[in-house]
């Protein structure tokens, strides 16, 4: 019998996940004006300050509800065929891919990096697509490269100009986007043509230091020769 990966047993909830959910319901109650996130934050004090003997509670919880975990999952495994566990881990691993491109974009918006430049087609979609005929999206876009295949080359440039544009301002906040993230240590954000631009010109600079005497020793040999 083949089995799913919804078939296997979920992890059970860490002690602080476990005091959240118990919470929010009460937490929800005395604050209903609060967003979900600020009653995160307000539950997350909360937690920080609860005493370690209650803390202890939500703990063994999660302790008897980890081993009852791992025997679900032990017995869970024996059923599994080698095209299954196979199956599975290629499943298990696409999942891993696409979570982690998730909390990339995700990272990404909250540093506030700049939106992409658009391209002259893009920009005519964006501003033509809702008055475009169409069943579906797709019909839709359909309709639209039509449409924009029948331009004139003088109707394509404005969008074209407004593509250099755009590129323009791009260009300008990812400098200043790539600026931030240097000073918050996160150049593994910058692109890689900022990134060896930045090692090219770190070399260059430590290049011409090692060719050029230090102030120091300049004084030196300036000493040396008024003493001979």
């Amino acid at each position: 019998r083949h089995l799913s990966s919804r078939a296997r047993p979920k992890r059970p909830l860490n002690a602080y996940l476990r005091f959240l959910r118990e919470s929010q319901p009460l937490y929800r109650q005395k604050h209903p004006e609060m967003s979900i996130l600020e009653l995160v934050k307000k539950m997350a004090g909360a937690w920080r300050e609860l005493p370690p003997s209650e803390k202890q509670v939500y703990e063994k919880a999660g302790q008897a509800d980890w081993q009852k975990y791992h025997e679900e999952l032990a017995e869970y495994k024996a059923q599994l065929t080698p095209a299954d566990a196979a199956a599975l881990r290629e499943e298990r691993e696409r999942q891993l891919v696409r979570r982690r491109l998730f909390q990339k974009k995700r990272e990404l918006t909250v540093l506030g990096k700049p939106k992409k430049s658009r391209n002259a087609f893009n920009i005519f979609v964006s501003e033509n697509y809702p008055e475009s005929q169409g069943a579906s999206p797709t019909a839709k876009m359909k309709n639209l490269y039509d449409k924009w295949q029948k331009l004139t080359s003088s109707q394509k440039q404005t969008y074209l100009q407004l593509s250099e544009d755009d590129k323009v301002r791009y260009e300008n906040e990812m400098k200043s986007w790539e600026a931030k993230m240097v000073e918050l240590g996160r150049e593994d954000l910058l692109r890689a043509t900022t990134r060896k631009a930045k090692k090219k010109t770190t070399r260059t600079v430590k290049s011409k230091a090692a060719k050029s005497p230090s102030q120091e020793a300049k004084a030196k040999l300036k000493l040396k020769e008024s003493e001979e």
